[in-house]
């Protein structure tokens, strides 16, 4: 897509009101390309700073795996998304890529197109570096260890990065959203390492040190007022705006503008909470793990607030509780949370270490704590670093004293946010979990991280996996793996005529959406019911309506699903069902059998000329997931496909063999 493409694309989602704020923005730029409105120069700062939020006695149980990951960074060894254990050198060379090797100009940062694969490489592997994760990581490591060359390192890491970033030129000034990550890092960094009494800070250049730090943290302030994420860009990047305003302002209120920042970034934060999040507890991305992110935001803005007599209204931590009912709904026995929608694998800030460290199960921990839930509790399974980080001992003693939840009883139904569940026996050993997508396609006029998946749904027998969402493995390059993970086709619903349900814009942005409606909910009695549709296809010459009916009996233990095609004429049709990899899948006589660890699904439809199997293929893409961001791994896709012609009704039984015994062709699959 070029970028002229891009830009008429993108202006087509524009309001008046858009428009005009974005040549105000575009005027700024230019005015700053002559030095208006830039803080160049920052005034004394005082010696007053913010109470401390993480508690003195807090630290992991799990000494070793931090220990071991800040061993790692001074050694220069760091992990990029797919790059595991890169020598790029300690301190590192911060403007370039490591994946690529590309080299990013020394511009003033909002003049570069960060967008271009040809001047920057891939801008995530850019970017998350500078988030400064690993600044904490040596920080938790000299707190717990008291070594001081973890100390030193962070200085040295972050001093590095004062060097070779000066404001406000280079890629690490073109977004607000990474300015206000870095903040949250870099406080956290500060309380760790003792605050504004660090020994770091002692004597004449310890206090240089300090002084360079705090320039750069009121230049990074400054930027984030100047540029908020607004009108159709105004979804989770806003949110983290104000996250790193707030936070920043909190711990370090030492210029006169910092009381402003702060009221700016709570109202914010206030407003935000309740937009970008439905009543019923789903963020309206419609990406869970972009959940997970916003949920982040609001508790360590909690926490921060808290600390410093700054906490939030009762709305803002009620959504948060909604929230995490959501994903302790889709969380099923085995841990695993349907990966809808798009996925970064960002974290705030990284403070737990341990391997196998999940993100919803620890949000699950924290809430269990703020709301004195025994539920929430359970979910989560167990205490985690990153809550003895947060909450100390005094969290870990009020964690022991939360009573006993008794069998769990998910939220089944989210009508605001458009998820539906089916299925019996949550959270034990016999479960069976359906999670049906009937919401809508993102976020405002751009729907930037939602995927075409309307009527798909996740299975998982026995906290196992087994019909899942695929993931989203690339962002800003590689477009066709950017499309295919995002497609109708990708999904575990009907694809028409080869094409998906909305239409892609660009890399974060859908032109015209499907409207996906409920038809009807039964999720209680013998046989449960989830119905819907949605109009994807009605912009073809012969328009076609998807409606899809789902029936669980928890009799029989079985699902049939009936696909309607509502049309008059001929169409090509496709249904699809992406299946985890641990399934090994057999096909034979019309009969599909899906063999997984300890359970198995048995699939028949009779449309088409009978089950195709995809596995890593290439042409056409098909047969891959993406547990991590930008690494792909193949699996079997199932596809019926053939022609409809009109009105057609396509039924495809599932029979759950749950927790049954494995064979031996089947242990260790």
């Amino acid at each position: 897509m070029t970028s002229l493409t891009w830009k008429i694309n993108r202006l087509k989602l524009m309001g008046a009101p858009e428009l005009v704020w974005r040549v105000q923005q575009l005027l700024q730029k230019k005015a700053s390309t002559l030095g208006v409105g830039l803080a160049r120069r920052v005034a004394a700062p005082s010696a007053r700073f913010g109470a401390a939020f993480l508690p003195p006695d807090g630290g992991g149980a799990d000494a070793p795996s931090l220990l071991a990951a800040a061993d790692a960074i001074l050694a220069g060894r760091w992990n990029v998304f797919a790059l595991r254990g890169v020598e790029l050198g300690f301190p590192p060379a911060w403007n370039r890529d490591p994946k690529t090797g590309t080299v990013a100009p020394m511009a003033l940062g909002k003049t570069i197109d960060y967008r271009s694969e040809a001047v920057v490489g891939d801008i995530k592997y850019l970017w998350e570096p500078s988030r400064h994760l690993e600044l904490v990581t040596l920080a938790q490591a000299w707190r717990l260890s008291g070594q001081q060359r973890y100390a030193d390192g962070a200085r040295a890491l972050l001093q590095s990065w004062l060097d070779q970033c000066p404001y406000p030129n280079g890629v690490h000034w073109t977004s607000s959203l990474e300015l206000a990550v870095r903040l949250l890092n870099w406080a956290f960094a500060w309380q760790l390492l003792g605050g504004a009494e660090s020994a770091l800070f002692a004597g004449a250049a310890g206090q240089r040190f300090q002084r360079q730090w705090l320039d750069s943290i009121y230049q990074h302030c400054h930027f984030i007022q100047g540029y908020f994420s607004r009108h159709s860009s105004a979804n989770n990047h806003v949110f983290g705006e104000y996250m790193g305003l707030f936070v920043a302002s909190l711990t370090w209120p030492c210029w006169p503008e910092s009381a402003r920042w702060q009221a700016l970034a709570r109202r914010g934060l206030e407003l935000e909470a309740v937009k970008q999040n439905t009543a019923d507890g789903v963020n309206r991305e419609q990406a869970v793990y972009y959940q997970h992110e916003v949920m982040d935001m609001m508790l360590l803005c909690q926490l921060v607030g808290q600390a410093n007599g700054a906490g939030f209204s009762a709305a803002y931590l009620g959504r948060l509780e909604k929230l995490a009912e959501f994903i302790a709904a889709l969380l099923d026995a085995g841990g695993q949370v349907p990966m809808t929608g798009d996925a970064d694998d960002a974290q705030m800030v990284r403070l737990a270490h341990q391997p196998q460290w999940s993100p919803y199960r620890s949000l699950l921990a924290s809430c269990a704590l703020l709301f004195q839930r025994p539920d929430f509790k359970a979910k989560a399974g167990a205490w985690d670093d990153k809550n003895a980080w947060l909450f100390g001992a005094a969290g870990r003693q009020r964690w022991d004293g939360l009573g006993e939840a008794g069998a769990e009883q998910p939220v089944m139904a989210f009508p605001e946010g458009g998820y539906y569940l089916l299925g019996r026996h949550f959270g034990s050993a016999d479960e069976v979990r359906l999670v049906a997508d009937c919401a809508p396609l993102g976020y405002l006029s751009i729907a930037a991280h939602g995927h075409a998946d309307a009527l798909a749904f996740t299975l998982s027998l026995g906290g196992e996996e087994f019909l899942i969402d695929p993931g989203t493995y690339a962002y800003h390059t590689q477009k066709s793996w950017r499309d295919y993970f995002r497609s109708t086709a990708a999904h575990n619903t009907v694809c028409v005529d080869h094409r998906d349900q909305s239409e892609i814009g660009g890399n974060f942005m859908w032109l015209r959406k499907a409207n996906a409606r409920l038809l009807a909910h039964q999720p209680s009695g013998p046989v449960q019911r989830f119905e819907g549709e949605h109009d994807g296809y009605q912009c073809l010459a012969d328009p076609v309506t998807h409606r899809r009916l789902v029936e669980f009996d928890s009799k029989r233990n079985t699902v049939v699903v009936k696909d309607i095609l509502q049309c008059r004429d001929a169409h090509h049709v496709a249904l699809h069902w992406q299946l985890a990899e641990g399934c090994r899948t057999e096909i034979s006589d019309g009969l599909v059998r899906v063999l997984g660890r300890r359970s198995e699904l048995q699939l028949r439809c009779a449309f088409g000329a009978g089950a195709e199997l995809l596995r890593g293929s290439e042409t056409p893409i098909g047969g891959w997931i993406s547990r991590k961001f930008d690494e792909k791994a193949a699996i079997d896709t199932l596809r019926w496909q053939g022609t409809v012609h009109g009105t057609t009704e396509i039924v495809t039984e599932l029979r759950l063999l749950v927790n049954t015994t494995p064979d031996a062709a089947r242990v260790g699959n």
